[in-house]
Formats: C-alpha cells, sequence, structure tokens
C-alpha cells in the first residue's frame, strides 16, 4: 500500500534550520511556526543558503530551491513557500518544476495591492534590504504604477546583522519591531500617500499586528498569501 501523507504547507528554509540552537520560526507568527497556521506546515532545508547568497540572489541556489520543492510534494505538501522574499527570484524555476501552487514571496502581492489603493495613494515595501530590492522584485511594467511603490529597508540594523550571523543568535523581535517602526515612520514622513505596507521580509510577519497598531494601515505579508494559497484546495 502507497504511503499516506497529510495535506500540508511546505516551507522551504534555509540551512540555519538544522543547527540544533536555531530559534528562528518559532516565534508567533512566523511562517515556520506551526502555530501560525490552521494546517499542518513541513519543511525541507536547503544547503549553503546563508544570508547573503540568497539576498543577492545567487543562481546557483535555484537547483536547490527546485529539489526541495520536489522533496516537499512528495512529502504531501499541497502548496510551497520559504522563509525569504527574495527567493522570489526562484519563484519561476519552482513554479515549473511542481504541479501544486508556488508562492515562494509575499512579493506576488505587489501587482495586485497596488491595483487595489486609489491614485495617488501609494504602497510601502519594507524589506531586509533594499540595496538587493529593485525592479526585478517589483515585476510593474506600468511607470505610473511602479511610481507609487515606496521602498525601504531595515539594512545596518542588529536584525541584519544577526541574520549573517552562522549560526545565527536568538530573533530579537523587539529590534525587528523598533526597526521596522523606525523605517515606517521615515518612509511616512516623505510619503504620507502610503496607504498600505507590504513586508518582503518572512521574518517580519512577527511584528505585523504592532505595525498595525502604530499606522493604523493594513499589512500584509507571506502569511497572507500562504493562508490563501492552501485555503483554495483544503
Amino acid at each position: 500500500m502507497a504511503q499516506q501523507h497529510e495535506a500540508s504547507l511546505g516551507i522551504i528554509t534555509s540551512d540555519q534550520g538544522e543547527l540544533p540552537n536555531y530559534v528562528r520560526g518559532k516565534e508567533q507568527g512566523a511562517i515556520e511556526n506551526p502555530a501560525t497556521f490552521d494546517f499542518p506546515v513541513i519543511t525541507e532545508i536547503v544547503k549553503e543558503t546563508r544570508g547573503r547568497r540568497i539576498v543577492a540572489g545567487d543562481p546557483v541556489l535555484e537547483r536547490g530551491y527546485v529539489a526541495a520543492a520536489r522533496r516537499l510534494v512528495q512529502r504531501g505538501a499541497v502548496a510551497i513557500s520559504s522563509d525569504c522574499g527574495f527567493t522570489f527570484r526562484y519563484q519561476a524555476a519552482v513554479a515549473a518544476a511542481v504541479d501544486v501552487p508556488v508562492a515562494m514571496s509575499s512579493m506576488l502581492l505587489l501587482p495586485t495591492l497596488i491595483r487595489q489603493l486609489p491614485p495617488p495613494a501609494k504602497i510601502a515595501v519594507l524589506t531586509f534590504d533594499s540595496n538587493n530590492c529593485g525592479d526585478d522584485m517589483l515585476q510593474l511594467g506600468d511607470p505610473t504604477e511602479r511610481s507609487r511603490v515606496v521602498i525601504g529597508g531595515i539594512e545596518g540594523t542588529k536584525f541584519w546583522h544577526d541574520s549573517f550571523e552562522y549560526p545565527a543568535p536568538p530573533t530579537d523581535v523587539a529590534a525587528i519591531e523598533a526597526d521596522v517602526a523606525a523605517c515606517i515612520i521615515r518612509l511616512r514622513a516623505v510619503h504620507p500617500e502610503i496607504a498600505a505596507i507590504l513586508f518582503e521580509c518572512a521574518a517580519f510577519p512577527v511584528v505585523a499586528p504592532a505595525i498595525r497598531r502604530l499606522t493604523n494601515l493594513p499589512v500584509y505579508d507571506i502569511t497572507n498569501l500562504c493562508r490563501m494559497m492552501v485555503a483554495s484546495i483544503l
């Protein structure tokens, strides 16, 4: 008899996740935390995916992400995502490799979100590193739509530096909240037209409730997209 697998969301993670003392992803609201969702979550690790290689979109990593996605489907994944928004650059390859829905990054939401807002409203993309979040991540061919997207990053902050350590120290949620809050405050001071926020970084959902309270704006992240994918199937 063929082995039966439980229908699950499959999350592809970096190789930090195989370290015994690794704790990122266990916080409330984190994409890797099973308690974040009301459906099962399974994970697969991609080797040699330490911070800077993913953020820079190293094309060598693509094969590992494809292989991890295939393993997740074999284990029962009905949809695939990842623990880093910069894996958007592997979206096409992974989606072509498996026969289940794939959303590697919350950046897939951007074209839809910008079209939900009336002009001249803008959307703020809050990213782990704005130096690596260029137009290739935005997928907006219309210059008018592109002009309504404001990008802000937390590069140089404590969490940014922590993420490049190996092994990474325990996630400092208070630091993430402070850094993300400071970023959106700066952006709104220059762009008061901001009417919504999209988190590129898959670590930011742990502070989404706090940022909603601070800004009184809609905040979207990868967990919203994962729930939509799985809800359409289960």
